[in-house]
């Protein structure tokens, strides 16, 4: 008996929005620009990239968060984390900053260099109910720890998070064992070539393409996804992604929906609006900074 594998396919697509945060750096933003342009359980992501100091030097001074995690993840650069919990991590080339928020955390993002290029991307994943009141943590994972595996098309894979399955082997990234099951995939193919892979059929998977252009689907019916845009893909078993002329570097992203209801304020992300509130009010009385009762 012949099973068939069902592959995901394009289903809708989110444009890059130039924004700023922090103190002023620019990026820019594909999840996370509404309510609407969610990913259960992904909240935002961005991408800062620049060579101009001016774009990003002034960092991002300590602020609060509560209620999720951020995952940073440095391509190239340097910036050095601090938080309230006296977390010290200097983030460098190749490099991920996995920060749970839990019940809060104050902490800063400030780059360590006056010239070159600083380019990254910071995702948020939303934390289950609950895990939201949980005492935050802070793990960093520096490039050396981060599996790179060869693939016979002549591409890479970074495995950050989850496991990557390729040719009967198993290569499991540093970051496991989370509800949220996240996968989180660095891929860079050479022209003309395809990544498959299998995902849970019941996760929600995109993809972010930073470098290049793909096409999303099995090859008859495939579908485009041009430079720095995010691509929702539709239910199904596999991902298939083909790079086009020139070659192509993308996120792949997966993760499993929790189906709660979201209040965001800021940085602060509950799953009620009472929540909010009493959030602002930890944060504005010094709670957030004091050992939990």
């Amino acid at each position: 008996m012949t099973t068939t594998v069902t592959s995901r396919t394009l289903q809708r697509v989110i444009e890059g929005l130039a924004t700023s945060d922090g103190a002023g750096v620019k990026l820019r933003r594909t999840l996370g620009q509404g309510q609407g342009t969610r990913l259960d359980p992904f909240l935002m992501l961005d991408e800062f990239s620049s060579e101009n100091p001016g774009d990003y030097i002034a960092g991002f001074p300590a602020h609060p968060h509560r209620g999720f995690e951020t995952v940073t993840y440095m391509l190239d650069g340097h910036m050095r984390h601090e938080d309230h919990l006296g977390n010290v991590g200097e983030l460098m080339t190749g490099g991920v900053q996995w920060m749970t928020a839990g019940r809060g955390i104050v902490h800063s993002e400030m780059p360590q260099q006056e010239e070159g290029r600083m380019r990254g991307f910071q995702l948020w994943i939303n934390l289950p109910a609950k895990e939201k009141m949980k005492p935050a943590g802070y793990r960093d994972i520096p490039a050396t720890d981060i599996p790179v595996v060869s693939l016979p098309n002549g591409g890479q894979v970074k495995v950050i998070a989850g496991t990557l399955e390729l040719d009967g082997k198993s290569v499991p990234g540093p970051i496991q064992g989370l509800s949220t099951e996240p996968v989180y995939f660095d891929v860079e193919l050479p022209a003309g070539a395809v990544f498959s892979h299998p995902v849970d059929a019941g996760h929600n998977v995109f993809l972010y393409t930073f470098e290049g252009s793909v096409k999303i689907g099995s090859a008859d019916a495939p579908r485009p996804l041009k430079t720095r845009s995010a691509g929702i893909l539709s239910p199904g078993e596999q991902v298939e992604v083909t790079a086009d002329d020139g070659g192509a570097r993308f996120l792949l992203l997966a993760g499993k929906p929790l189906r709660e209801p979201v209040a965001q304020y800021g940085p602060f992300v509950m799953n009620t609006v009472e929540e909010i509130e009493q959030a602002i009010a930890d944060f504005q009385s010094g709670k957030f900074t004091q050992s939990a009762s």
